[in-house]
């Protein structure tokens, strides 16, 4: 028996070819298969140099174990979403490794309606039948047919918003690598905007860096973009664009705390009394805002499959976590890097303000530290030791992810990560931005003292 090294929580991730080739992605959809047992699934790949080949193998995988592929050609991962839920498929495969450098590729895998297959349901089994190659003898039935969801996947895109009521604005896109620009171009032909492209062909051997907004120092591009062609909005997407990220018309990127916030109103403008799903990182901000709106705000585990699970379970119309994924009911509960920004921008046009008149009023009532992760040898002592400080004087504590305590005037959350031996630390505040820097950098003492 071969171990595999590249699974991890929520999907498949690793170094090409070391961890990551041919061989093993052969071997990962023929027990992805004999797992799900699937009739027809989707298949897409990003546009990273290695994930060309790495398609072609994953497809003899399911040919080979009898099952008939969709070859949905060059996407993002919500195009697999897209195409596993609008052709009632079996499941789908999205080829990526989103943010990772130019060494690494990956898979993402769901199953009959998106639902996704993560270390809780499935993942583990599926690593354990690839290490063991031990599969059924089957009839190699399967087919390929490639197929071209582009026009309906964009009608459905642009069906969350009221194209008439779009007024024209200046926009700076920048896909990164080139990733999100051929949607960007289906979009703009419907569209009253005037986009600025900025890194938008598609070029796997990323000559832009590592595609990853959520780094500081990507962000500096599209700001300075914005800055000096006047645009009224940045936009921004990772590598296989399921989250999008904000900039202001002064170049500002907008934490995602804040969109989420903003999209819970939209939604409920349109439809009161529907639920909203949120993480436990940040949560004052959304919800104000969703007990102002007449709705009703379910928290959930941060991580899509938890949120997606808590979704289907109170039928909620949309869900959202500080990190920018958006979670939409009408999108079979999956996450999309453009579903968000049209919404944002149809905002703007509605009330004729900018991003920054949007969202301004909110950070300074709920300003944040941002997540700032922290390196740690024992994560379950350190996080002990900070409940054993704090506890003491909250007003409630909760465990649903990681550490929340609150109190009068401010809260924090801090939890582990999944995969590496980090501690990721939210604070926020009511309207106080010095008491927030003053408890932020008290609790990275104790972080970095332990």
């Amino acid at each position: 028996m071969t171990e595999i090294n590249c699974f991890k929580a929520y999907d498949i991730r690793g170094r090409v070819p070391e961890e990551l080739n041919d061989n093993i992605a052969y071997r990962i959809s023929r027990a992805y298969a004999e797992f799900i047992k699937p009739k027809q699934v989707a298949l897409c790949r990003d546009i990273r140099l290695s994930s060309e080949t790495l398609t072609q193998a994953i497809a003899k995988g399911l040919t080979d174990s009898g099952v008939h592929v969709l070859d949905l050609g060059v996407g993002g991962t919500e195009l697999v979403y897209f195409g596993t839920f609008h052709e009632k498929l079996d499941g789908g495969i999205m080829v990526t490794a989103s943010h990772n450098p130019l060494n690494y590729n990956g898979m993402k895998l769901v199953r009959e309606e998106c639902r996704p297959i993560s270390e809780n349901t499935g993942l583990i089994e599926i690593k354990a039948l690839a290490e063991r190659a031990n599969f059924s003898n089957t009839e190699p039935s399967g087919t390929v047919t490639k197929i071209d969801l582009m026009p309906s996947y964009i009608s459905h895109l642009l069906s969350y918003i009221n194209i008439d009521q779009l007024s024209p604005i200046k926009i700076v896109v920048n896909a990164g690598n080139g990733g999100a620009g051929a949607i960007i171009d289906l979009l703009e032909k419907h569209l009253p905007f005037e986009f600025i492209k900025v890194h938008h062909e598609p070029d796997g051997s990323f000559p832009n860096g590592v595609p990853n907004p959520m780094l500081e120092e990507n962000r500096l591009v599209t700001s300075d973009f914005v800055k000096s062609s006047g645009a009224n909005l940045g936009i921004a997407w990772d590598g296989d664009f399921d989250r999008c990220f904000f900039f202001d018309e002064n170049g500002r990127f907008i934490n995602g705390y804040y969109i989420v916030g903003l999209l819970a109103e939209s939604f409920l403008a349109k439809s009161q009394g529907e639920s909203i799903v949120h993480d436990p990182r940040l949560t004052w901000n959304t919800l104000e805002i969703i007990r102002n709106n007449h709705g009703l705000p379910i928290q959930s585990k941060s991580g899509h499959s938890f949120i997606k699970q808590t979704m289907r379970e109170r039928n909620a119309i949309y869900g959202g976590e500080m990190s920018a994924h958006h979670y939409f009911r009408d999108f079979s509960y999956a996450d999309s890097g453009m579903i968000p920004w049209l919404l944002v921008v149809e905002i703007m046009c509605l009330r004729k303000i900018q991003l920054s008149e949007l969202v301004d009023k909110r950070i300074k009532l709920f300003p944040t530290s941002g997540e700032i992760n922290r390196t740690v040898k024992n994560a379950p002592q350190v996080l002990a030791r900070i409940e054993e400080i704090y506890a003491k004087d909250a007003l409630n504590i909760e465990h649903i992810d990681g550490l929340s305590l609150e109190f009068s005037d401010w809260r924090f959350n801090v939890r582990a990560s999944n995969t590496e031996p980090l501690l990721r630390l939210n604070v926020e505040t009511k309207s106080d931005i010095d008491l927030m820097q003053a408890r932020t950098k008290e609790l990275l003492a104790v972080i970095e003292n332990q």
